[in-house]
């Protein structure tokens, strides 16, 4: 490594020595990052192709068994295992459009709002139910859900109100379901799961506890992102709603407290092994640049102030 003469020390100079000495001495690594990266989109392009295809054939295998059963009540609980082995994020819009069309065409009574209301919290809560309790994802499925009910409820307004009504309560209630199944297998989570809460633990801990914001703000962004009419639709059912979010702030309290009670001491641990690893070599090196912004600070500071001392003597 040749550093060479640095007729100036310029902060100009020094910079594009250091650029050439680091493109020269990284050059091996760098090319093998890049290598590596571009087999890792690769993959991940390939992971989703087969990952469409698992969906696509589970699809396939299941119409093919339906076609075999006539028996009506049969046929409801063969509907109910698809809901619960087929990940439904992907067709997470689709669906909700189907189920909500297919309620409309057989509504019978004029009233639809309770088999929306249930169609609605099994999608919601089936959707929520296997992936991982964060408030990007969740907030994710909502938006899906109610976008998908409201443009039925443009292409119906006559029914829009009981539409977007029964599907917020819908929504509500498969949360409210999903917080609770995260609860229960809170007590019988293997240790390999636990690892993995842990380095989670203050996200979920503050999703927990703002999971009637989370509900609320949806409804708000899909009603800004939405025409007038449904807008005022929206906001209307969100002030009627707000005084019903008891339940779901009840039991995400609940799972909180018992996740703290549960791993707080699990997480003390996890600290201790942070602890640990703030003895490697990328931590130390962490160190001695923290040391070094000071001094670089200090310096800038030094002369700034001397500059001023020198600006005031001359006067």
């Amino acid at each position: 490594m040749d550093l060479g003469n640095i007729e100036e020390p310029t902060l100009e100079n020094i910079k594009l020595l250091v650029s050439d000495i680091l493109d020269s001495e990284t050059k091996v690594l760098k090319d093998d990052i890049e290598s590596l990266l571009t087999q890792k989109e690769q993959i991940e392009r390939s992971l989703e192709k087969k990952h469409l295809e698992l969906q696509e054939l589970k699809c396939s295998i299941f119409n093919v068994i339906e076609t075999k059963i006539s028996d009506r009540e049969a046929l409801s609980k063969l509907h109910q295992i698809k809901l619960q082995s087929i990940d439904l994020y992907d067709f997470l819009s689709e669906m909700v459009e189907s189920a909500l069309i297919t309620a409309l065409e057989k509504d019978q009574d004029g009233d639809i709002k309770e088999t929306i209301e249930e169609v609605i919290k099994d999608i919601t809560f089936e959707a929520i139910k296997e992936g991982s309790l964060n408030t990007i994802r969740i907030r994710k499925i909502l938006s899906i859900v109610l976008q998908s009910a409201i443009d039925i409820a443009e292409a119906t307004p006559t029914k829009a109100k009981e539409i977007l009504s029964a599907t917020l309560k819908g929504i509500r209630s498969g949360l409210i379901r999903s917080i609770d199944r995260f609860k229960q297998r809170l007590a019988f989570m293997p240790v390999e799961a636990k690892h993995i809460l842990i380095e989670d633990y203050d996200t979920i801990m503050e999703d927990l506890n703002q999971t009637d914001v989370l509900f609320s703000q949806v409804i708000q962004t899909q009603a800004d992102e939405n025409s007038d009419a449904i807008k005022k639709i929206l906001l209307d059912i969100n002030k009627e709603m707000r005084y019903d979010l008891e339940e779901l702030v009840h039991i995400s309290k609940e799972t909180a407290d018992i996740m703290r009670d549960k791993f707080s001491s699990f997480a003390k641990t996890a600290v201790k092994k942070a602890d640990t690893a703030m003895k490697s070599q990328t931590a130390q090196e962490a160190k001695r640049m923290g040391k070094q912004a000071l001094g670089v600070a200090r310096v800038a500071l030094g002369s700034a102030i001397k500059s001023a001392k020198d600006a005031m003597d001359s006067k």
